[in-house]
């Protein structure tokens, strides 16, 4: 792999100054793969996608670039957790959902807005 690193070099700095994507890294092939269960129930598979590795090669060092710029120059919101190694969605909501309990319990007013805040995102069944 490392005698390829200046080739692949050469043709990430080619396709960024050119501002081109090749059709490999248009291109995916979707196999299912079987999680468990009765084999002919579609939903006991999940898609996987099969890419270019030089294509996800790449994303990788633009993902890492613009990460290590956000963090350099602290563009990210500290709490900001989907773009931030480590941390998940699961967590984002259970801090969101603790810091609306600990405003309820500090001021009536912040009841009024999360009341509201449920009203609007509450789902109804059908």
């Amino acid at each position: 792999m490392g005698s390829l690193i200046p080739f692949l070099a050469r043709l990430f700095d080619i396709k960024m100054h050119n501002g081109t994507l090749s059709a490999d890294c248009k291109r995916a092939v979707v196999l299912p793969i079987h999680k468990g269960g009765d084999r002919s129930l579609f939903t006991n598979y999940r898609p996987v996608s099969l890419t270019s590795m030089v294509c996800k090669e790449m994303e990788h060092v633009i993902a890492s670039y613009l990460r290590h710029v956000w963090d350099k120059n602290d563009w990210l919101y500290e709490d900001q957790h989907g773009f931030s190694p480590g941390y998940s969605c699961e967590i984002q909501v259970i801090t969101v959902c603790q810091n609306i309990v600990d405003s309820m319990d500090k001021s009536r007013q912040d009841r009024r807005y999360f009341n509201r805040f449920l009203e609007v995102f509450s789902f109804s069944s059908p």
